[in-house]
Protein backbone atom coordinates (compact mmCIF):
# COMPACT_ATOMS: atom_id res chain seq x y z
CA UNK A 1 0.00 0.00 0.00
CA UNK A 2 1.48 3.37 -1.14
CA UNK A 3 1.74 6.35 1.14
CA UNK A 4 -0.98 8.37 -0.45
CA UNK A 5 -3.17 5.41 0.34
CA UNK A 6 -2.30 4.78 3.81
CA UNK A 7 -2.58 8.60 4.29
CA UNK A 8 -6.29 8.97 2.59
CA UNK A 9 -7.32 6.31 5.45
CA UNK A 10 -6.17 7.88 8.09
CA UNK A 11 -7.76 10.65 6.82
CA UNK A 12 -11.17 8.65 6.61
CA UNK A 13 -10.30 6.86 10.19
CA UNK A 14 -10.69 10.23 11.95
CA UNK A 15 -13.64 11.43 10.07
CA UNK A 16 -12.12 13.55 7.38
CA UNK A 17 -13.22 12.87 4.08
CA UNK A 18 -11.78 16.07 2.48
CA UNK A 19 -8.46 15.58 3.78
CA UNK A 20 -8.72 11.62 2.34
CA UNK A 21 -10.50 13.47 -1.26
CA UNK A 22 -7.44 15.45 -1.79
CA UNK A 23 -4.81 12.43 -1.54
CA UNK A 24 -6.40 10.04 -3.93
CA UNK A 25 -9.16 11.80 -6.02
CA UNK A 26 -7.80 11.53 -9.41
CA UNK A 27 -6.94 8.00 -9.03
CA UNK A 28 -8.91 5.05 -10.80
CA UNK A 29 -7.13 1.95 -8.68
CA UNK A 30 -9.20 -0.53 -6.83
CA UNK A 31 -7.91 0.98 -3.41
CA UNK A 32 -8.27 4.50 -4.06
CA UNK A 33 -11.75 3.70 -5.78
CA UNK A 34 -12.77 2.21 -2.58
CA UNK A 35 -11.39 4.96 -0.59
CA UNK A 36 -13.19 7.47 -2.19
CA UNK A 37 -16.41 5.83 -2.20
CA UNK A 38 -15.92 5.25 1.85
CA UNK A 39 -15.08 9.32 1.72
CA UNK A 40 -18.13 10.01 -0.40
CA UNK A 41 -20.71 8.36 2.28
CA UNK A 42 -19.67 10.30 4.38
CA UNK A 43 -20.16 13.36 2.98
CA UNK A 44 -23.52 11.74 2.00
CA UNK A 45 -23.44 11.20 -1.50
CA UNK A 46 -24.70 7.50 -1.14
CA UNK A 47 -25.62 6.45 -4.67
CA UNK A 48 -22.05 7.86 -5.96
CA UNK A 49 -19.82 6.12 -3.07
CA UNK A 50 -21.95 2.51 -3.73
CA UNK A 51 -21.20 2.70 -7.10
CA UNK A 52 -17.51 3.51 -6.18
CA UNK A 53 -17.44 0.55 -3.87
CA UNK A 54 -19.18 -1.64 -6.96
CA UNK A 55 -15.93 -0.56 -9.06
CA UNK A 56 -13.13 -1.30 -6.42
CA UNK A 57 -14.49 -4.86 -5.47
CA UNK A 58 -14.14 -6.26 -9.23
CA UNK A 59 -11.27 -4.74 -9.68
CA UNK A 60 -9.61 -6.74 -6.91
CA UNK A 61 -8.35 -9.68 -8.14
CA UNK A 62 -8.68 -13.50 -7.36
CA UNK A 63 -6.25 -13.48 -4.90
CA UNK A 64 -7.68 -9.89 -2.66
CA UNK A 65 -11.08 -11.64 -1.41
CA UNK A 66 -9.82 -9.66 1.98
CA UNK A 67 -10.21 -6.06 -0.21
CA UNK A 68 -13.44 -7.37 -1.57
CA UNK A 69 -14.95 -8.14 1.49
CA UNK A 70 -13.97 -5.04 2.92
CA UNK A 71 -15.77 -3.22 -0.04
CA UNK A 72 -18.53 -5.45 0.66
CA UNK A 73 -19.52 -4.41 5.04
CA UNK A 74 -18.59 -0.51 3.01
CA UNK A 75 -21.61 -1.47 0.55
CA UNK A 76 -23.67 -2.74 3.51
CA UNK A 77 -23.09 0.07 5.77
CA UNK A 78 -24.39 2.51 2.63
CA UNK A 79 -27.59 0.28 2.48
CA UNK A 80 -28.30 0.73 6.04
CA UNK A 81 -27.40 4.34 5.92
CA UNK A 82 -30.22 4.81 2.87
CA UNK A 83 -32.60 2.26 4.46
CA UNK A 84 -32.23 -0.11 1.59
CA UNK A 85 -32.98 -3.07 4.13
CA UNK A 86 -33.65 -5.53 1.02
CA UNK A 87 -29.87 -5.56 0.93
CA UNK A 88 -29.13 -8.96 0.81
CA UNK A 89 -27.67 -9.88 4.38
CA UNK A 90 -26.02 -13.34 3.35
CA UNK A 91 -23.70 -10.87 1.32
CA UNK A 92 -22.38 -8.74 4.62
CA UNK A 93 -22.23 -13.05 6.76
CA UNK A 94 -20.17 -14.22 3.96
CA UNK A 95 -17.91 -10.56 3.91
CA UNK A 96 -17.81 -11.15 7.68
CA UNK A 97 -16.70 -14.75 7.65
CA UNK A 98 -13.98 -13.57 5.06
CA UNK A 99 -12.26 -11.22 7.20
CA UNK A 100 -12.45 -13.19 10.27
CA UNK A 101 -10.84 -16.29 8.16
CA UNK A 102 -7.63 -13.61 6.84
CA UNK A 103 -7.49 -12.45 10.58
CA UNK A 104 -8.87 -8.58 10.33
CA UNK A 105 -11.07 -8.79 13.27
CA UNK A 106 -11.99 -5.11 13.77
CA UNK A 107 -13.94 -5.09 10.12
CA UNK A 108 -14.94 -8.30 10.82
CA UNK A 109 -16.59 -6.98 14.22
CA UNK A 110 -17.82 -3.88 12.20
CA UNK A 111 -19.79 -6.11 9.80
CA UNK A 112 -21.28 -7.93 12.91
CA UNK A 113 -22.26 -4.35 14.33
CA UNK A 114 -23.94 -3.64 11.51
CA UNK A 115 -26.22 -6.33 11.10
CA UNK A 116 -26.69 -6.04 14.54
CA UNK A 117 -27.74 -2.11 13.17
CA UNK A 118 -30.06 -3.18 10.92
CA UNK A 119 -32.24 -6.27 13.21
CA UNK A 120 -32.73 -2.99 15.83
CA UNK A 121 -34.42 -0.81 12.65
CA UNK A 122 -36.49 -3.62 12.09
CA UNK A 123 -37.45 -3.86 15.93
CA UNK A 124 -36.10 -7.25 16.08
CA UNK A 125 -34.86 -6.59 19.86
CA UNK A 126 -34.12 -9.99 21.25
CA UNK A 127 -31.92 -11.29 18.15
CA UNK A 128 -30.36 -7.70 18.59
CA UNK A 129 -29.34 -8.26 21.96
CA UNK A 130 -28.50 -12.15 21.41
CA UNK A 131 -26.02 -11.08 19.07
CA UNK A 132 -24.44 -7.95 20.68
CA UNK A 133 -24.02 -10.02 23.92
CA UNK A 134 -21.58 -12.59 21.60
CA UNK A 135 -18.97 -9.21 20.84
CA UNK A 136 -16.26 -8.54 23.24
CA UNK A 137 -16.35 -4.38 22.96
CA UNK A 138 -12.92 -3.76 24.73
CA UNK A 139 -11.38 -5.65 21.77
CA UNK A 140 -12.29 -3.07 19.04
CA UNK A 141 -10.85 0.59 18.88
CA UNK A 142 -12.96 3.42 20.30
CA UNK A 143 -15.09 3.65 17.43
CA UNK A 144 -16.54 0.86 17.31
CA UNK A 145 -16.77 0.49 21.29
CA UNK A 146 -19.21 3.59 20.81
CA UNK A 147 -21.12 1.82 18.74
CA UNK A 148 -21.78 -1.12 20.78
CA UNK A 149 -22.61 1.31 23.81
CA UNK A 150 -25.14 3.17 21.11
CA UNK A 151 -26.82 -0.10 20.23
CA UNK A 152 -26.98 -0.79 24.10
CA UNK A 153 -28.63 1.95 24.63
CA UNK A 154 -30.79 2.09 21.46
CA UNK A 155 -32.16 -1.70 22.83
CA UNK A 156 -32.63 -0.09 26.41
CA UNK A 157 -34.36 2.62 24.92
CA UNK A 158 -37.16 0.97 22.81
CA UNK A 159 -37.77 -1.49 26.28
CA UNK A 160 -37.96 1.83 28.24
CA UNK A 161 -35.13 1.34 30.38
CA UNK A 162 -33.92 4.88 30.94
CA UNK A 163 -31.01 4.43 33.46
CA UNK A 164 -29.57 1.50 31.33
CA UNK A 165 -29.63 3.90 27.60
CA UNK A 166 -27.84 6.47 30.22
CA UNK A 167 -25.38 4.68 31.49
CA UNK A 168 -24.67 2.97 27.70
CA UNK A 169 -24.54 6.70 26.47
CA UNK A 170 -22.07 7.78 28.87
CA UNK A 171 -19.88 5.32 28.11
CA UNK A 172 -20.74 5.46 24.28
CA UNK A 173 -19.25 9.31 24.95
CA UNK A 174 -16.08 8.17 26.54
CA UNK A 175 -15.25 6.26 23.72
CA UNK A 176 -16.53 8.80 21.24
CA UNK A 177 -13.81 11.17 22.81
CA UNK A 178 -11.13 8.56 22.43
CA UNK A 179 -11.67 7.86 19.04
CA UNK A 180 -11.59 11.89 18.05
CA UNK A 181 -14.27 11.37 15.17
CA UNK A 182 -16.57 14.77 15.63
CA UNK A 183 -19.72 13.29 13.64
CA UNK A 184 -19.61 10.31 16.13
CA UNK A 185 -19.60 12.09 19.02
CA UNK A 186 -22.76 14.99 18.19
CA UNK A 187 -24.28 11.59 17.48
CA UNK A 188 -23.94 10.43 21.13
CA UNK A 189 -25.35 13.91 22.24
CA UNK A 190 -28.30 13.73 19.76
CA UNK A 191 -28.84 10.43 21.74
CA UNK A 192 -28.23 11.97 25.13
CA UNK A 193 -30.98 14.86 23.75
CA UNK A 194 -33.65 11.97 23.33
CA UNK A 195 -33.49 11.31 26.83
CA UNK A 196 -34.50 14.38 27.94
CA UNK A 197 -37.38 15.32 25.39
CA UNK A 198 -41.08 13.98 25.89
CA UNK A 199 -41.35 10.49 25.43
CA UNK A 200 -45.09 10.14 26.04
CA UNK A 201 -48.13 11.57 27.14
CA UNK A 202 -49.86 10.70 30.64
CA UNK A 203 -52.86 10.98 30.73
CA UNK A 204 -55.33 10.69 33.57
CA UNK A 205 -58.29 12.52 35.10
CA UNK A 206 -58.83 14.56 32.51
CA UNK A 207 -55.84 15.95 32.27
CA UNK A 208 -52.54 15.37 30.03
CA UNK A 209 -48.57 16.11 30.90
CA UNK A 210 -45.45 14.98 29.35
CA UNK A 211 -43.27 12.55 30.38
CA UNK A 212 -39.77 11.79 29.28
CA UNK A 213 -38.59 8.17 28.93
CA UNK A 214 -37.64 7.62 32.72
CA UNK A 215 -40.53 8.93 34.05
CA UNK A 216 -42.51 6.61 31.55
CA UNK A 217 -39.83 3.24 33.39
CA UNK A 218 -40.82 5.09 37.03
CA UNK A 219 -44.32 4.52 36.01
CA UNK A 220 -44.21 1.26 34.38
CA UNK A 221 -42.43 -0.12 37.46
CA UNK A 222 -45.28 1.07 40.20
CA UNK A 223 -48.17 -0.26 41.19
CA UNK A 224 -50.39 2.06 39.13
CA UNK A 225 -52.49 0.45 36.51
CA UNK A 226 -51.22 1.43 32.76
CA UNK A 227 -53.36 1.44 29.75
CA UNK A 228 -50.29 1.37 27.01
CA UNK A 229 -51.18 2.51 23.80
CA UNK A 230 -47.96 2.95 22.69
CA UNK A 231 -47.33 -0.98 23.20
CA UNK A 232 -51.35 -1.34 23.41
CA UNK A 233 -51.13 -3.65 26.45
CA UNK A 234 -52.55 -3.30 29.68
CA UNK A 235 -49.72 -3.21 32.89
CA UNK A 236 -49.20 -2.84 36.74
CA UNK A 237 -45.94 -3.10 38.86
CA UNK A 238 -44.20 -5.69 35.57
CA UNK A 239 -47.27 -7.58 35.03
CA UNK A 240 -48.48 -6.93 31.11
CA UNK A 241 -51.35 -7.93 29.02
CA UNK A 242 -50.97 -8.04 25.50
CA UNK A 243 -54.07 -6.80 23.40
CA UNK A 244 -52.22 -5.59 20.23
CA UNK A 245 -53.94 -8.42 18.52
CA UNK A 246 -57.39 -7.42 20.19
CA UNK A 247 -57.90 -3.66 19.35
CA UNK A 248 -61.74 -3.31 20.03
CA UNK A 249 -60.94 -5.03 23.76
CA UNK A 250 -57.77 -2.35 23.72
CA UNK A 251 -60.02 0.43 22.50
CA UNK A 252 -62.76 -0.25 25.64
CA UNK A 253 -59.92 -0.25 28.10
CA UNK A 254 -58.62 3.01 27.06
CA UNK A 255 -62.37 4.84 27.15
CA UNK A 256 -63.07 3.40 30.39
CA UNK A 257 -59.58 4.06 31.54
CA UNK A 258 -59.66 7.62 30.15
CA UNK A 259 -63.08 8.47 31.98
CA UNK A 260 -62.04 6.74 35.64
CA UNK A 261 -63.25 7.01 38.35
CA UNK A 262 -66.44 8.14 36.41
CA UNK A 263 -67.87 5.58 33.49
CA UNK A 264 -68.48 5.97 29.72
CA UNK A 265 -71.94 5.81 28.31
CA UNK A 266 -72.79 3.25 26.06
CA UNK A 267 -73.71 4.86 23.23
CA UNK A 268 -70.03 6.37 23.30
CA UNK A 269 -68.68 2.82 23.85
CA UNK A 270 -70.44 2.00 20.66
CA UNK A 271 -69.40 4.87 18.47
CA UNK A 272 -65.76 4.94 18.80
CA UNK A 273 -64.98 1.61 19.49
CA UNK A 274 -67.29 -0.38 16.50
CA UNK A 275 -66.80 3.40 14.68
CA UNK A 276 -71.14 2.89 14.29
CA UNK A 277 -73.14 6.03 13.41
CA UNK A 278 -75.69 5.18 15.21
CA UNK A 279 -76.51 2.46 18.05
CA UNK A 280 -79.10 -0.10 18.23
CA UNK A 281 -79.66 -3.30 19.43
CA UNK A 282 -77.47 -5.27 17.78
CA UNK A 283 -74.49 -3.10 18.67
CA UNK A 284 -75.78 -2.70 22.83
CA UNK A 285 -75.43 -6.52 22.73
CA UNK A 286 -71.95 -6.73 20.84
CA UNK A 287 -71.19 -4.37 23.53
CA UNK A 288 -71.93 -6.46 26.10
CA UNK A 289 -70.18 -9.39 24.64
CA UNK A 290 -66.25 -7.51 24.29
CA UNK A 291 -66.88 -6.18 27.76
CA UNK A 292 -67.55 -9.40 29.29
CA UNK A 293 -64.41 -10.42 27.38
CA UNK A 294 -62.53 -7.57 28.72
CA UNK A 295 -63.65 -8.05 32.10
CA UNK A 296 -62.28 -11.44 31.54
CA UNK A 297 -58.97 -10.38 30.07
CA UNK A 298 -58.29 -8.05 33.31
CA UNK A 299 -59.91 -9.83 36.17
CA UNK A 300 -56.19 -10.33 38.01
CA UNK A 301 -55.72 -6.63 37.52
CA UNK A 302 -59.28 -4.80 37.31
CA UNK A 303 -63.10 -4.78 37.44
CA UNK A 304 -65.59 -3.32 34.89
CA UNK A 305 -69.09 -2.79 36.17
CA UNK A 306 -72.32 -1.84 34.80
CA UNK A 307 -74.14 1.38 35.38
CA UNK A 308 -77.35 2.91 34.91
CA UNK A 309 -75.84 5.17 31.93
CA UNK A 310 -72.99 2.33 30.46
CA UNK A 311 -69.49 0.99 32.10
CA UNK A 312 -67.07 2.24 34.79
CA UNK A 313 -63.61 0.10 35.32
CA UNK A 314 -62.42 -0.09 38.84
CA UNK A 315 -58.61 -1.22 39.59
CA UNK A 316 -58.22 -3.91 42.07
CA UNK A 317 -54.34 -3.43 43.32
CA UNK A 318 -53.54 0.10 42.07
CA UNK A 319 -54.99 3.42 43.32
CA UNK A 320 -55.59 5.15 40.04
CA UNK A 321 -55.74 3.98 36.31
CA UNK A 322 -53.62 6.13 33.64
CA UNK A 323 -53.02 6.00 30.41
CA UNK A 324 -50.36 5.86 28.43
CA UNK A 325 -50.19 7.97 25.11
CA UNK A 326 -47.60 8.43 22.61
CA UNK A 327 -46.39 11.84 22.13
CA UNK A 328 -47.70 12.50 18.70
CA UNK A 329 -51.35 10.55 18.05
CA UNK A 330 -52.69 10.34 14.29
CA UNK A 331 -53.72 8.28 11.80
CA UNK A 332 -50.51 6.31 10.26
CA UNK A 333 -48.16 7.09 13.24
CA UNK A 334 -46.14 4.27 12.85
CA UNK A 335 -44.86 5.43 9.28
CA UNK A 336 -44.06 8.98 10.84
CA UNK A 337 -42.21 7.41 13.69
CA UNK A 338 -39.47 5.65 11.27
CA UNK A 339 -39.65 8.33 8.95
CA UNK A 340 -38.72 10.66 11.64
CA UNK A 341 -35.06 9.56 11.73
CA UNK A 342 -34.47 12.08 8.78
CA UNK A 343 -33.41 9.51 6.35
CA UNK A 344 -35.41 8.76 3.46
CA UNK A 345 -37.05 5.47 3.19
CA UNK A 346 -38.73 3.01 0.68
CA UNK A 347 -42.27 1.51 0.95
CA UNK A 348 -40.33 -2.19 1.13
CA UNK A 349 -38.07 -0.88 3.60
CA UNK A 350 -40.95 0.16 5.74
CA UNK A 351 -43.38 -2.23 5.00
CA UNK A 352 -40.31 -4.33 6.01
CA UNK A 353 -39.29 -2.93 9.29
CA UNK A 354 -43.17 -2.34 10.49
CA UNK A 355 -44.09 -6.27 9.46
CA UNK A 356 -46.73 -4.40 7.56
CA UNK A 357 -47.76 -5.58 3.86
CA UNK A 358 -45.95 -2.59 1.01
CA UNK A 359 -49.61 -2.23 -0.34
CA UNK A 360 -50.38 -1.00 3.41
CA UNK A 361 -47.93 0.82 3.74
CA UNK A 362 -48.32 2.80 -0.04
CA UNK A 363 -51.80 3.73 1.09
CA UNK A 364 -50.59 5.01 4.37
CA UNK A 365 -47.91 7.41 2.48
CA UNK A 366 -50.04 8.54 -0.30
CA UNK A 367 -52.57 9.56 2.47
CA UNK A 368 -49.86 11.32 4.49
CA UNK A 369 -48.60 12.51 1.29
CA UNK A 370 -52.07 14.40 0.58
CA UNK A 371 -51.62 16.26 4.12
CA UNK A 372 -48.45 17.23 3.19
CA UNK A 373 -46.75 15.42 6.22
CA UNK A 374 -43.88 13.55 3.81
CA UNK A 375 -42.92 14.04 0.45
CA UNK A 376 -41.93 11.80 -2.02
CA UNK A 377 -38.33 11.66 -3.92
CA UNK A 378 -38.11 10.06 -7.29
CA UNK A 379 -40.78 7.98 -9.11
CA UNK A 380 -41.34 4.33 -9.62
CA UNK A 381 -39.36 1.87 -7.70
CA UNK A 382 -37.08 4.32 -6.92
CA UNK A 383 -39.10 6.57 -4.93
CA UNK A 384 -38.12 7.39 -1.51
CA UNK A 385 -40.11 8.67 1.21
CA UNK A 386 -38.82 11.34 3.78
CA UNK A 387 -40.52 14.19 6.68
CA UNK A 388 -38.07 16.48 8.96
CA UNK A 389 -37.87 14.93 12.46
CA UNK A 390 -40.42 15.60 14.86
CA UNK A 391 -38.95 18.86 16.82
CA UNK A 392 -39.41 18.50 20.60
CA UNK A 393 -40.34 14.97 20.46
CA UNK A 394 -38.18 11.48 21.11
CA UNK A 395 -38.32 8.82 18.60
CA UNK A 396 -38.99 5.39 18.79
CA UNK A 397 -34.96 4.72 17.49
CA UNK A 398 -32.15 5.48 18.45
CA UNK A 399 -29.57 4.31 16.15
CA UNK A 400 -26.04 5.05 15.65
CA UNK A 401 -25.06 6.67 12.57
CA UNK A 402 -22.54 5.01 9.76
CA UNK A 403 -19.09 5.48 11.03
CA UNK A 404 -15.86 4.92 9.09
CA UNK A 405 -13.90 1.29 8.93
CA UNK A 406 -10.94 0.67 10.85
Amino acid sequence: MDSLITAAARALAVGDPLGALKRIALREDPPALALRGTALAQLGDLARARVLLRRAARGYGPREALSRARCMVAEAEIALASRDLSWPSNSLNAARVTLAAHGDRVNAAHARYLEIRRLLLIGRLDEAEHSLAELEPNAVPPSLRATHELLIAGIAARRVQARTARLALARAAHAARQAGIPALAAEVEAAFFVLTTPAARLIARGTTRELRLDDVEALLSSRTLVVDACRFSIRQAGTAIELARRPVLFKLARLLAESWPADVPRDTLVAQAFRAKRTDETYRARLRVEVGRLRGVLRTLADIGATKQGFAIAPRGARQIVVLAPPVEEEHATVLALLADGESWSSSALALALGASRRTVQRALESLGRTGKVQPLGRGRACRWMTPPLLGFATTLLLPPPLPSE
